[in-house]
């Protein structure tokens, strides 16, 4: 198992001689391409792990001394993770805005070295690495090996001097102990996360010269590879809405096969409507006890009545307990991380409940069908979000989604309702009508989305919109029906 890290030479070493005519040289290179990542907006992430007493943060240092301060943060990574939300949230929150580097003391990587060496959580930094890396993050690991002889010298070094001892702990002497047993593990997470997009660069760590300029060179390598890419792909321009490529007449259809015709009666309304709210007020004490999260997703056509659905559903829940998130265009801040960069940090704490109204679909609806991104971004848009979700649902999450649909009809006379009321013409844009123009594909995006996106973990429930009431109480027993099920109440 240990046949990687036993073949590195550890005696490499450079003179100071040949340090003092290279590093300064190589100091101007880094300079120079922490620059010219930022002209193209490149997201750098530099990863330092290896070995405790290694040198991680004096070989850090000595990096950072050739870099533009303003354009850096440094994360020290701890080892506990969060409990109320997923694992992986915390990394997405401390992932760079284009343009600005990253630099991790300890990484995600820190769940496998402390002994988390499940498929599961190898399969979360598969992901996580990769979607950013598809997005143009350059993602740069660097692993700090030193023997176990070395080890032991350097932290008895520490420990025997008054002004360093506090660094030495009893865990630092147990992991020293288990070194061949974490060599192993060390090994394994080498072999299944050494990829093409985030390779791992092991770096002989005995002489603190040598390290330097390996580690100067292996972060330059890397961002100057990272701006010939970009610098080929950025004359790519987004591309216009792409169908599924079927006729009309052939095209799977969902939507169009709905009974838009059911409905409730008002008294029948208002009892069910007094029922399901007191039982969700209970659900909400269960999630809240069991510290498991609740995400309710709404999309739909314009004018569906996503906004009074979400009304009836938080009407009688407590305030302290629930958050409504309203999906906006991002942000110049937003637009400058990943893009479910903000759903990672709007994601309900354990016990508590988010709302969408509108949500990280976007990608794959308005963004795709007005050319707002470009086809490889939606189109694997479809792999990330399941992986998103899939994340939450294993943390526990209860997730359910809803498309509230209308016809054309119905939609018409509810926008010409708003034009005509004034206490309403607030909620009527020229965007909507626009919109309304391009319901053929509109229709047809949501029904590719149902298909790549309808979940066990998060399935996509389709609610018949016309009657305003029915679908008040379609969405409230659902979601019922759901928290009932994962909670096993």
């Amino acid at each position: 198992m240990r046949r990687l890290l036993e073949k590195v030479d550890l005696d490499r070493k450079l003179s100071k001689e040949v340090f003092k005519s290279t590093w300064p040289n190589l100091m101007d290179e880094l300079g120079m391409a922490q620059r010219k990542a930022k002209e193209l907006g490149i997201p750098v992430m530099i990863v330092f792990e290896g070995w405790d007493g290694a040198g991680k943060g004096t070989l850090m240092n000595e990096l950072i001394q050739a870099l533009d301060p303003r354009g850096f943060e440094v994360h020290n990574v701890k080892s506990d993770h969060e409990p109320l939300w997923p694992p992986m949230r915390r990394f997405f929150q401390i992932t760079p805005p284009k343009g600005k580097i990253g630099i991790y003391n300890r990484s995600w990587y820190r769940r496998i070295l402390d002994g988390d060496e499940s498929d599961k959580v190898l399969e979360e930094i598969t992901s996580f690495e990769s979607q950013l890396a598809q997005a143009g993050y350059c993602i740069i690991k660097l692993f700090l090996h030193i023997s176990k002889k070395e080890q032991r010298k350097r932290l008895k070094a520490l420990e025997e001097n008054p002004a360093t001892a506090w660094r030495v702990t009893k865990e630092d002497w147990d992991n020293h102990k288990r070194y061949d047993k974490i060599a192993q593990t060390v090994e394994r997470m080498i072999h299944q996360t050494d990829k093409g997009y985030a390779p791992w660069t092991i770096v002989e760590s005995h002489q603190k010269e040598y390290a330097t300029v390996k580690i100067g060179q292996s972060v330059l390598e890397q961002i100057s590879s990272a701006i010939k890419r970009a610098e080929a792909e950025k004359d790519i321009s987004p591309a216009r809405f792409s169908g599924l490529g079927l006729r009309k007449d052939t095209r799977t259809s969902i939507l169009r096969n709905l009974n838009m015709g059911l409905s409730l009666s008002e008294d029948a309304y208002r009892k069910e409507l007094k029922s399901c709210q007191s039982r969700l007020r209970e659900i909400q004490y269960h999630l809240y006890k069991l510290r498991k999260p609740l995400v309710i997703v709404f999309e739909g056509m314009d004018a569906a009545g996503k906004g009074g659905c979400i009304k009836r559903l938080t009407q009688n829940l407590d305030p302290r307990g629930y958050q409504v998130v309203p999906t906006a265009a991002p942000n110049d801040w937003e637009r400058a991380h990943h893009y479910l960069w903000r759903f990672w940090n709007s994601f309900p704490k354990g016990g508590h409940i988010g709302v969408y109204d509108r949500s990280w679909y976007g990608r794959v609806l308005v963004e795709r069908i007005e050319g707002f991104c470009t086809e490889p971004e939606w189109r694997r848009a479809f792999g990330e979000i399941n992986e998103m979700e899939d994340q939450w649902a294993d943390f526990g999450a209860v997730i359910i989604k809803f498309w509230l649909h209308i016809t054309q009809e119905e939609q018409l006379r509810r926008f010409k309702e708003r034009q005509e009321n004034p206490l309403k013409q607030w909620k009527i844009t020229e965007e909507d009508w626009r919109n309304r123009d391009k319901w053929d594909l509109y229709e047809e995006a949501a029904e590719e989305m149902f298909m790549r996106t309808s979940t066990p973990n998060a399935p996509w429930v389709l609610v018949e919109g016309n009657c305003k009431r029915f679908a008040r109480i379609k969405v409230l027993k659902e979601v019922i029906k759901m928290a009932e099920a994962k909670l096993k109440l």
